[in-house]
């Protein structure tokens, strides 16, 4: 099974704009996430999507992989089904372009779940363990089967406790924390990019909800914490403190199926 890891970037953002390029550290935020993914093992391609030269020409100088895609993508999904489009790999992995503390082994664990007959795509999820969290409308959160498999994600407090309160130390966890990373079989990365927004995808605002609206499979692996991506300058500044103190190695942590 080939595997490929396509990182979107843009340029644009209303919170951060530029963040790609952003390089207190000495290297470019998108360059840490790209040698993160460079460190899982499953993947024979590291590619960065992107519609801006600045980020192209970046890229190129630190030695990894750009392709230039259209400027009218909607989504991050669509940008990386363009590249999957020219692609030869079996699995894609699409992987944010603003999580620089990304676990490679994570990575790997998503390639691993896409083995699983009948998976159209995997993604990950981390045990919630505060009300706070659980009721954050921010936070998306999911719910899988006995075998493993999505069976849905909101942005509401799911599983909802009738009775009572949530046990947020039981093991094995019932209420997960979404995390954004996806594998997906390329063949159904295209379709499902070429699919209209699902009625249940236009009223959480969640992509995913496309595929399980639509029949499809998703397969969802769990890991021992989540690694903050960069959204804002306080975010940003988190991360150059970070890396200050740990350098590359700062990242790592058990991982299983969910």
């Amino acid at each position: 099974m080939r595997a490929a890891i396509v990182i979107p970037a843009r340029f644009a953002s209303s919170r951060l704009p530029g963040k790609p390029l952003l390089r207190e550290t000495g290297k470019y935020l998108i360059q840490h996430v790209f040698e993160r993914a460079q460190k899982a093992k499953c993947a024979s391609d590291v590619i960065v999507a992107t519609d801006d030269d600045r980020i192209f020409a970046a890229v190129r100088e630190f030695g990894g992989t750009p392709v230039m895609t259209r400027e009218d993508h909607v989504s991050g999904t669509d940008r990386v089904a363009e590249v999957a489009a020219r692609l030869g790999a079996d699995v894609v992995i699409n992987l944010q372009g603003d999580e620089p503390q990304f676990d490679p082994d994570a990575i790997d664990l998503l390639a691993e779940l896409m083995r699983a007959p009948g998976s159209d795509m995997a993604t990950l999820a981390v045990p919630i363990t505060d009300a706070e969290t659980y009721r954050n409308p921010n936070v998306v959160k999911v719910v899988c089967d006995d075998r493993g498999r999505a069976l849905y994600f909101s942005r509401s407090p799911i599983p909802m406790v009738r009775d009572g309160e949530p046990d947020f130390a039981a093991s094995p966890a019932r209420f997960l924390q979404h995390l954004g990373v996806y594998a997906y079989r390329r063949d159904f990365l295209l379709r499902i990019a070429g699919t209209p927004p699902h009625p249940l995808e236009q009223s959480e605002k969640l992509e995913q909800l496309r595929v399980l609206g639509t029949g499809g499979t998703i397969m969802l692996g769990q890991v021992a914490r989540a690694h903050r991506g960069v959204d804002t300058p306080a975010d940003y500044a988190d991360f150059v403190r970070w890396y200050r103190q740990n350098g590359d190695d700062g990242a790592g942590g058990t991982r299983r199926a969910a």
